[in-house]
C-alpha cells in the first residue's frame, strides 16, 4: 500500500487522536478539574476520531481477508460513530458517568487496540516502522 493523501489524512487524524485522548480524559480527573481544557481537547479529539472514521471508509485493502476491500478493522467505523453518538447522548442527559465510560471505552478500543493492529508487519504503518525505520524485518 502506498502513502496516498487519503492515508496521510487518516494517519494524521488517528495519531493525533491517540495523543490527545489521554489529555482530554486527564483534564477531568483529580482534585482540580479543568472543564474548559477538557471541552477543548474533547472537541479536538472527537474531530480527529470523526476524520479518522470517515477517511477509513474510503481506504480499502484487498490483500488481507476482506469483503470487497473492507477488512475486519473496518467494523470500528460504525462502532466509533455509535459510541460518539451514545457519549453525547449521555452528556446531554446529564449522565456524566455514562459519557465518561463511553469515551474511555472508545479511546481504548479504537485508539489503543486498533492502533496496535496497525503496527503488525503486514500493515502500512507496521512496515514503515519495523522495516524502513528500524530495519528489523
Amino acid at each position: 500500500m502506498q502513502m496516498t493523501p487519503l492515508i496521510a489524512v487518516h494517519m494524521s487524524a488517528a495519531i493525533t487522536a491517540v495523543v490527545l485522548g489521554p489529555f482530554a480524559l486527564w483534564a477531568r480527573l483529580g482534585r482540580a478539574t479543568r472543564p474548559r481544557l477538557h471541552r477543548a481537547l474533547g472537541y479536538a479529539w472527537v474531530t480527529c476520531m470523526i476524520a479518522a472514521a470517515v477517511s477509513a471508509v474510503f481506504i480499502r485493502d484487498f490483500r488481507l481477508p476482506n469483503i470487497t476491500g473492507y477488512t475486519p478493522v473496518h467494523l470500528l467505523i460504525p462502532i466509533t460513530f455509535f459510541s460518539l453518538y451514545r457519549a453525547f447522548k449521555y452528556l446531554l442527559a446529564g449522565n456524566f458517568q455514562g459519557h465518561r465510560l463511553s469515551m474511555q471505552w472508545l479511546y481504548f478500543s479504537a485508539c489503543i487496540v486498533a492502533g496496535s493492529f496497525t503496527l503488525l508487519p503486514g500493515r502500512y504503518l507496521g512496515h514503515l516502522i519495523w522495516s524502513d525505520w528500524l530495519g528489523w524485518i
